[in-house]
């Protein structure tokens, strides 16, 4: 009897916060784009502006890193008045990704970052603080070092500014969090054809 793995849908995630933990500090914005489809060692990358989605979050508590929140640019006092519920956004963000796992026939959604451990742990605590779940279950994470592993390098060795020029993306690196989840998803698509050293 053969066991049938389901596809993978590689969603590449960008969370820009004010602090190094979630908790004590917030997530302030997060972008999502769909960079592709993995059905055995077949990858299919997809448009990552086709599918794409953002939220700017009210904070969490009082507590903030200023060099944290500069690198965003992101104004805690309007998000404190403007900013979308932390348990509509990750509800929402919820039902976004369970929507593309129908219409991609039931393939299980992965989260992708660069790196992606601060991504993931932000985000993943959201969705299980907010929601009770995460679409991406308790591991769905892939980290783009996985350059680290084709490249043949130790990975504290690994930065973009070690990679070929053929596998970045054209797009600036912005710190928007939206920008920045497309630039991701275009540079996990070109990890993902590249043959490694």
């Amino acid at each position: 009897m053969t066991h049938r793995v389901k596809p993978s849908l590689y969603i590449s995630v960008d969370v820009e916060a004010d602090g190094p933990v979630p908790g004590p500090y917030s997530m302030l914005t997060f972008g999502a784009a769909v960079a592709g489809r993995q059905d055995g060692a077949e990858y299919e990358e997809h448009d990552p502006e086709k599918h794409t989605f953002h939220r700017e979050l009210r904070p969490i508590s009082e507590d903030f890193d200023p060099q944290a929140l500069a690198v965003s640019g992101l104004d805690r006092e309007r998000l404190a008045a403007e900013g979308c519920e932390p348990v509509r956004a990750m509800a929402k963000f919820g039902a976004w990704v369970e929507g593309l796992r129908e219409t991609h026939g039931g393939a299980q959604p992965v989260m992708c970052g660069y790196p992606a451990p601060y991504d993931w742990m932000f985000l993943y605590r959201y969705q299980v603080w907010f929601t009770g779940s995460s679409p991406f279950g308790h591991s769905g994470c892939l980290d783009m070092t996985l350059y680290a592993t084709k490249a043949r390098l130790p990975l504290r060795a690994v930065s973009k500014g070690t990679m070929p020029r053929v596998l970045l993306s054209r797009r600036r690196h912005t710190h928007h969090a939206l920008d920045d989840a497309i630039e991701q998803a275009e540079l996990f698509s070109s990890l993902m054809a590249w043959p490694g050293r």
